[in-house]
C-alpha cells in the first residue's frame, strides 16, 4: 500500500466517521424533539389540572361539593398520567430500538471499512 493509498483510506474512514456522527446527532435531535413534546404535554396537563382545581374552589357551593369534585379531578388526572406514562414508555422503547439499529448498522459499517483498509495477515 502506497502513501497515497493510505492517505485516501484514512480520508475515507474519517469522512465516513463524520457522516456517522452526523447521523447520530440527527437521531438524538429527533428523539429529543419527541421527548420535549411529551414533556410540554405533561406540563399542559398539570396546568389544566391546576386551573380546574382553582375553578372548583371558586365555584363550589360547599366544602362537601368541593371535596367530591376534587377527588373526581384527582382520579381523572391519575388516569391521564397513567395513560401518558404508557405512551412515554413506548417512546422510550422506540428510542432504544432506534439507537440499537443505528449502533448495529454503524458497527457493521466500521467493521467492513476496517477489513477493507487493513490487509489480511
Amino acid at each position: 500500500m502506497t502513501a497515497t493509498d493510505t492517505f485516501n483510506t484514512v480520508n475515507e474512514i474519517t469522512n465516513k466517521g463524520v457522516e456517522r456522527m452526523s447521523s447520530l446527532g440527527e437521531l438524538n435531535l429527533r428523539i429529543f424533539e419527541r421527548m420535549a413534546t411529551r414533556q410540554v404535554d405533561a406540563m399542559n396537563l398539570a396546568v389544566e389540572h391546576s386551573v380546574r382545581l382553582t375553578k372548583l374552589a371558586t365555584e363550589s357551593k360547599g366544602v362537601t361539593e368541593f371535596f367530591k369534585a376534587q377527588a373526581e379531578a384527582a382520579k381523572e388526572l391519575s388516569e391521564r398520567v397513567l395513560s401518558e406514562s404508557k405512551i412515554n414508555m413506548q417512546l422510550a422503547g422506540q428510542a432504544r430500538d432506534d439507537y440499537r439499529v443505528w449502533f448495529e448498522k454503524n458497527l457493521a459499517d466500521v467493521s467492513a471499512d476496517l477489513r477493507k483498509a487493513v490487509p489480511a495477515v
